[in-house]
């Protein structure tokens, strides 16, 4: 008789406060055959907390090619196993996205098992709208596939949240400055964890605390989407020289209001900033 296949489990595991770990996790972690871990050192030190002794293999972003269809032959071969991250739900910003991807289209069954995640507990301490929101997870690192991201995301009227290393932390807020404007927006760092911080303010606000100090630990941004009264200059004028020289004058630099001014009236950068050359001869 053909076994039937397994099942994949997508389970969630603490983003910094061990206590958050559900009941049913620590089961499925025990019962799997197996446990697909993004990091076997960081996942080994979980289970020896609580006393799991389940197999680990590595499942991360290096070797997914290859590792992926050989845990869909386990489990077509009737093994359960466990999909876990560093830290939160697999297939947030990490590699279980994959694996997943290849279950279903080979017909495994796949549940997930919730738990804790970074983005929704930042949204909703963070004072903004939760109703509609929108997740962009890291920002691409070629600049000119962020500055393009960004730029189809300034005319939302949605939420946004983002994740970001600390040594990225104030260029991206002044980048999410320059191509939103001065929006209000709130900061999760080191999430249940011991020196947990909230922080909220306007961008501008926000990138200059943190450059006033090192930024340390894991951060998650929450951005005010685009409301009617964020109208900046740009928006109600579509001359580019006239509009970057108003946000010059509210104490923008050239460079970040050409940015904005761009990203707003939709133009490429080089024709607003050959607009305000044009305007200065």
């Amino acid at each position: 008789m053909e076994k039937k296949p397994g099942t994949l489990y997508l389970c969630a595991t603490p983003i910094g406060n061990l206590e958050d770990f559900t009941f049913r996790g620590v089961r499925v972690l025990k019962e799997a055959a197996v446990i697909a871990a993004e990091d076997t050192r960081r996942t080994r030190k979980l289970l020896s907390h609580f006393g799991i002794h389940t197999p680990l293999v590595s499942y991360r972003e290096h070797n997914k090619s290859v590792r992926g269809p050989e845990l869909i032959a386990r489990l077509l071969a009737g093994d359960d196993i466990a999909v876990v991250s560093d830290a939160g739900l697999p297939g947030i910003s990490d590699p279980g996205a994959d694996l997943v991807r290849l279950a279903v289209a080979a017909g495994v069954a796949v549940t997930p098992v919730p738990g804790p995640n970074a983005a929704l507990a930042a949204l909703v301490a963070s004072g903004l709208d939760t109703a509609v929101f929108v997740f962009a997870g890291f920002l691409p690192r070629a600049a000119k596939r962020r500055r393009s991201l960004l730029a189809s995301l300034a005319a939302l009227p949605y939420t946004m949240i983002f994740y970001e290393s600390p040594h990225r932390l104030t260029a991206t807020l002044a980048e999410l400055a320059a191509a939103f404007g001065d929006r209000p927006a709130a900061i999760g760092r080191e999430l249940t964890k011991k020196f947990e911080e909230i922080v909220r303010g306007r961008l501008t606000d926000l990138r200059d605390a943190f450059a006033a100090r090192e930024p340390r630990g894991e951060f998650t941004l929450v951005v005010a989407g685009k409301q009617a009264a964020d109208a900046a200059p740009a928006a109600v004028s579509a001359d580019p020289a006239a509009a970057v020289a108003a946000l010059v004058a509210a104490g923008k630099t050239k460079k970040e209001a050409v940015r904005q001014v761009a990203a707003e009236l939709g133009r490429p950068r080089r024709e607003v900033y050959q607009a305000v050359l044009g305007r200065t001869k």
